[in-house]
């Protein structure tokens, strides 16, 4: 088990204090960014990161990834179920245009968001922001 708890109130409180997500909603047309609903996708998020991500932190340093003579790559085990998690939560969408298949929310908000993957367990968290760069670039 992972002693990793996400920040929550710190995150609330920087996104409404420090950052000023409300003016930020307003000068980029996210109206559906409700302060609520901001709350509710950094609880989801510090889930996932708690209970999902966090714990394969002590697998992936016992097992790390292996490259197979077949130029496979083989991830420790949980790390192909947690990405699953990730992609079927919609977690990978969040800043991108829903034109797209993204949710149109701040990129401001996603931050955070990533901010938790990297510190439940930096080796998961890197996996999913080459396709994040592969959205930016396209």
């Amino acid at each position: 088990m992972s002693d990793y708890l996400a920040p929550l109130d710190d995150m609330n409180f920087l996104l409404s204090e420090v950052v000023d997500f409300p003016n930020v909603v307003e000068q980029t047309g996210c109206a559906d960014a409700s302060p609520d609903l901001v709350s509710a996708i950094l609880e989801e998020a510090g889930k996932l990161a708690t209970s999902v991500i966090a714990p394969l932190n002590r697998i992936g340093d016992a097992h790390g990834v292996k490259l197979t003579d077949e130029h496979n790559v083989v991830t420790p085990n949980g790390f192909a179920e947690a990405y699953q998690e990730y992609v079927n939560g919609g977690w990978g969408s969040l800043q991108f245009d829903p034109q797209f298949g993204g949710q149109g929310l701040p990129f401001s908000l996603a931050i955070p968001v990533q901010e938790m993957w990297h510190s439940a367990n930096m080796a998961w968290g890197l996996c999913p922001l080459l396709s994040q760069g592969a959205v930016e670039a396209i």
